[in-house]
């Protein structure tokens, strides 16, 4: 199908324009002209394609895309938390999948080995990854242990100057194309350590999950480790146990507490301008009662998570923000983004279901997004953990 001009100014119905500094709206202006420019005239082909358009991480870099809030010594941009929190809602707003690959670079590959790893291992990989001349991804999921971690049993095993990694990763972004690989693996005492694995090291390979209904604008891999030598000077030397991933994975969180909005802003902009163009029983359908209750509620629920991802985003630039705090916006966030997609698809009738319009393709991306990084039900128990101080988990 031809595909429309992508005409999205933005919606800020509390005016919250006026809490985001120039930099913050310098920042967000790049990113959308980028999108407009580079993402939305291929989204719905590649997508229809199931196919990444890799192209698009030199430019993700180029923007800034990656580890935005990172110093930029060490390939950031050295902006903070709210910038990266506009760059993904932007992102976001042309393809969750386009999102995945930068918030996966920035917060679960670049922001650890900032945190954790040598001085060495900083300067070797993170001016590359920030340019974007190296992809890398991150490895804790595996496929018996999702929203359990602890359980991994990727194990590696002490051998003089090397450990002997074994194991598989599943559901990994950017893994089939990736240069290195940030993994999370058990040692012989049972403590997770954090490493880099490039990608010619032998025994090491990454086939594609093919197949999927969403997200086909992102890749998506596995990762198999079959006797790989990993030097010991790829090995995190400042992190031992769980807080190491689970710390990247509230840096991507957050990141997805204001990617979502862009996605729902996008459905919603669209279902807007549908209203008032299409015409029935002699009249435009925004006239209608019933349309005007959804586009009401819509812009509603949106205005109240923008409210959400500002308060968290100063917080986040206090290093106030806590992981619990970062579960409820990721929650309510992303089941915001996804009741929206439903209910302007129900605006836009038939069309709705058809790539001329983005509503079916963000919302089978948002079922994914709605599990990834914590799944809906795992962030409520995170909440409700946080409040009543009894651990529901187990």
């Amino acid at each position: 199908m031809k595909h429309r001009e992508d005409t999205y100014e933005g919606h800020d119905y509390y005016m919250l324009d006026q809490l985001l500094s120039e930099d913050h709206l310098m920042a967000r202006q790049a990113v959308r002209d980028w999108v407009k420019r580079e993402v939305s005239p291929i989204i719905e082909d590649y997508s229809d394609r199931h196919s990444c358009p890799t192209h698009l991480f030199k430019g993700l870099a180029d923007i800034g895309a990656f580890g935005p809030s990172l110093p930029v010594k060490y390939g950031g941009g050295g902006m903070d938390e709210i910038a990266y929190g506009v760059i993904m809602q932007e992102l976001e707003r042309g393809d969750s999948g386009i999102r995945s690959m930068a918030s996966v670079q920035g917060s679960l590959v670049m922001y650890p080995i900032y945190k954790y790893a040598s001085e060495e291992q900083k300067l070797k990989y993170l001016p590359k990854l920030g340019s974007g001349e190296f992809i890398g991804c991150f490895g804790l999921t595996e496929p018996d242990f999702g929203s359990n971690p602890a359980g991994m049993v990727t194990r590696v095993v002490d051998d003089g100057d090397a450990y002997v990694l074994n194991g598989s990763k599943m559901w990994i972004t950017n893994s089939p194309v990736a240069d290195l690989a940030v993994v999370w693996a058990k040692d012989e005492q049972g403590d997770i350590l954090g490493m880099v694995v490039e990608k010619d090291a032998n025994g090491f390979s990454a086939p594609e999950i093919h197949g999927k209904w969403s997200l086909r604008a992102s890749i998506t891999g596995e990762l198999v480790f079959e006797d790989v030598r990993v030097p010991k000077s790829q090995v995190f030397p400042n992190v031992k146990g769980l807080k190491g991933p689970l710390s990247c994975l509230s840096k991507a969180r957050y990141g997805i507490a204001w990617g979502a909005i862009g996605a729902a802003l996008d459905c919603y902009d669209s279902a807007l301008k549908y209203s008032k163009e299409r015409i029935q029983f002699g009249k435009p359908i925004g006239a209608f009662q019933l349309t005007q209750k959804k586009l009401a509620e819509m812009i509603t629920e949106i205005t109240k998570a923008q409210l959400l991802a500002w308060r968290l985003g100063s917080l986040a630039n206090k290093s106030e923000a806590t992981p619990a705090q970062i579960s409820m916006a990721k929650r309510n966030n992303v089941n915001m983004a996804l009741q929206i997609a439903r209910e302007a698809r129900q605006i836009f009738g038939g069309m709705g279901i058809t790539n001329e319009y983005p509503i079916m393709r963000h919302m089978m991306n948002l079922e994914t997004v709605l599990t990834y990084e914590g799944t809906h039900d795992i962030h409520l128990l995170i909440t409700g953990m946080d409040v009543t101080g009894f651990n529901a988990f187990q």
